[in-house]
């Protein structure tokens, strides 16, 4: 393969990459907590970026509580354990109602709507559920590596005479620990965020915080809507 192949190959990954609105969305998020982050939260460049760019992601928002209101009533993956069914469930409800709730945050701010303390509120209780989607999707992926973490020990003891990396089910099983281990960081931290952008602890949680955690889960989500050959590549 010459260097120009390898080029077109490299510039296709991103067309794609580029093509998905929620990844332009994700690169939105690290603009706009990076410069808070940079502000400080205090007036200047930096925070005229991070409520610029806060604004211009709320677009791409538009209509998105469609795809966990169809989570919700989707039916849940057979053999999942009814706490971790109903985590889930609370989870896309939560970020449904944050997803639409938003929408109205944005007529607002956008000057359609008029009633700024209204919106203001339906803020904050658009962040409350974030928040409670945050926490569920930790509990959720906390419950699912427990899970996976079981899964694995009683095939490591049937492979004991072989190598287990070698095993296509055990490698795919540890990339699904990966990935989850992955998820339950960004939910963590996200749960700061949210404490962070309400205001729940504004001594130990201040603006330059959340911002930097939202940098972190912003890269963090950015990695993973990369498509699988380019992960393969950065890993």
């Amino acid at each position: 393969m010459t260097t120009l192949d390898v080029a077109r190959a490299e510039l296709a990954l991103a067309v794609l990459y580029l093509n998905k609105a929620e990844a332009r969305d994700k690169i939105c998020r690290t603009i706009q907590y990076g410069s808070k982050f940079v502000s400080k939260g205090e007036p200047g460049t930096a925070q005229n970026v991070e409520k610029s760019t806060s604004l211009a992601r709320k677009v791409f928002r538009l209509f998105k509580f469609i795809n966990d209101l169809h989570g919700l009533i989707s039916p849940t993956p057979q053999g999942t354990p009814l706490p971790l069914a109903l985590l889930g469930k609370s989870k896309n409800a939560l970020l449904s109602t944050f997803l639409f709730l938003d929408q109205i945050v944005w007529l607002g701010k956008s000057g359609i709507y008029k009633n700024k303390e209204r919106v203001e509120l339906i803020g904050r209780i658009s962040l409350f559920c974030w928040m409670g989607s945050s926490i569920c999707s930790t509990l959720v992926e906390l419950g699912e590596l427990g899970r996976l973490s079981s899964s694995m020990k009683k095939l490591e003891k049937d492979l004991k005479n072989s190598d287990k990396y070698q095993n296509e089910q055990y490698r795919s099983k540890l990339q699904k620990s990966n990935e989850r281990s992955l998820a339950l960081v960004k939910a963590g931290m996200d749960i700061v965020v949210a404490v962070g952008l309400l205001q729940l602890a504004p001594k130990k949680v201040t603006p330059r915080v959340t911002g930097a955690f939202g940098f972190v889960t912003s890269l963090i989500s950015c990695y993973q809507l990369l498509p699988s050959s380019a992960k393969s590549k950065t890993a």
